[in-house]
C-alpha cells in the first residue's frame, strides 16, 4: 500500500502547505492529496486558498502525484472551467495529476447563491460534468446541450498528451454504481472493506482505491486531543450533516455535541507511532491501495518525520 500525505487548505496558509509538500516528498511519501474548499469547516480552522493556485505552486516543488481530495465541479464552477484547470495541472504536472470528483457541499457551493440540489441531482450533475469534461479534454471545440450544463464553442487548447484520470468519491449505493462506471479509481475516507468492495463489483474492478485520515500529532496525546477537538470536530458528526449545513456558524453549532471523547476515539492523536500503524493496517485491510495522512495542527513537521522514520 502506498503512503501519501494531505494537504488540508481548510487549516493551513498557502506557505505552510508549500512547506509541507515539500517536506512530505523530502520524507518519501508517494503523493499528495489536496483538500478544495471555499469555506473552511469552522472559524478556528481559518484558512482556505484557491486549491488551482496551490496545484500551480506544487508543480514547482514537488514530483510526486497530486490529486484533489475532492473536486465538486457541478455548481460553484461550471464543468467547462475545471476542464481547463485540471488539464493545465496535469500539464504543469507532467501527468502527475489526478482529478478527485464528488458532489461536493452546500458549505462550498452555496456561495453562488443557487439552490442546493438533492443528492440524486447532484449525481446527475456529477456524471454530466464528467462526460463534459472529457469532452475537452479529447480537443477540438465542443458543444453541449444537457439537462444541467450548456457549453458553446469551447475547447481547451493547454492539455497534457493523456487526459487527466477522474477519481470519485462515493458512499451511499447509487454513488457507488455511478463511481463504478464511469471513474478511473475510487476515493474514499473512511477504512470500509464493504465500499471497496462495493465499487469493485460495480464496475471499478483493479482500478485504484485511494484511503485518507486524519492525525494530531503532538508531545502528548492528550494535547493532541485537545488540537484535533478545537480544529476538527466537525469530523465526529453524522450522517449527511456534513454535506447540507451551508456555513462555518453552522458547522461550529453542530460540533458543540461532538464530545473530546468522540474526537480522540476517531483521530489518531499524539506522539505513539503504533496509533498511526493502527490507522494504516485497517486501511490496509480494506483493500485500499493507497492512503493519505493529514495532520491536525501546528506539529506537521514532527507527523512527517515520524513517517520518515517509522514507516516510510
Amino acid at each position: 500500500m502506498r503512503i501519501g500525505y494531505f494537504l488540508s487548505c481548510e487549516e493551513y496558509t498557502p506557505a505552510q502547505l508549500i512547506e509541507q509538500a515539500r517536506l512530505a516528498q523530502e520524507a518519501g511519501f508517494q503523493g499528495l492529496w489536496i483538500s478544495d474548499h471555499y469555506h473552511p469547516w469552522n472559524d478556528e480552522q481559518g484558512q482556505s486558498p484557491f486549491v488551482w493556485s496551490m496545484i500551480g505552486a506544487l508543480s514547482q516543488v514537488v514530483t510526486i502525484p497530486v490529486t484533489t481530495a475532492v473536486t465538486c465541479p457541478i455548481q460553484r464552477i461550471h464543468p467547462a472551467v475545471v476542464a481547463q484547470a485540471a488539464a493545465t495541472s496535469a500539464v504543469l504536472h507532467e501527468g502527475r495529476f489526478v482529478l478527485g470528483v464528488g458532489t461536493g457541499e452546500a458549505l462550498n457551493e452555496h456561495v453562488i447563491g443557487a439552490r442546493w440540489p438533492s443528492a440524486a441531482e447532484r449525481l446527475e450533475m456529477l456524471e454530466e460534468s464528467v462526460e463534459v469534461m472529457r469532452k475537452l479534454w479529447d480537443g477540438g471545440f465542443v458543444n453541449h446541450r444537457g439537462q444541467h450544463y450548456e457549453v458553446e464553442q469551447a475547447q481547451v487548447y493547454t492539455r497534457p498528451s493523456t487526459p487527466p484520470k477522474v477519481y470519485m468519491s462515493a458512499f451511499g449505493p447509487k454513488a457507488l454504481d455511478l463511481a463504478g462506471r464511469i471513474a478511473d479509481g475510487y476515493i474514499l475516507t473512511m477504512p470500509d472493506a464493504d465500499l471497496v468492495k462495493g465499487f469493485r463489483e460495480a464496475g471499478g474492478g483493479d482500478k485504484p482505491v485511494q484511503g485518507g485520515f486524519k492525525a494530531a500529532f503532538a508531545p502528548t496525546e492528550s494535547e493532541g486531543v485537545d488540537i484535533a477537538h478545537r480544529l476538527w470536530p466537525n469530523a465526529g458528526l453524522p450522517g449527511e450533516l456534513s454535506q447540507v449545513l451551508p456555513s462555518p456558524k453552522h458547522f461550529e453549532q453542530a460540533s458543540q455535541l461532538v464530545t473530546r471523547d468522540q474526537v480522540a476515539s476517531a483521530i489518531a492523536c499524539g506522539p505513539d507511532p503504533a496509533k498511526q500503524a493502527e490507522q494504516l493496517k485497517q486501511y490496509e485491510d480494506a483493500g485500499f491501495d493507497e492512503v493519505y495522512v493529514a495532520n491536525i495542527g501546528p506539529n506537521y513537521a514532527e507527523l512527517i518525520d515520524m513517517y520518515r522514520k517509522e514507516f516510510l
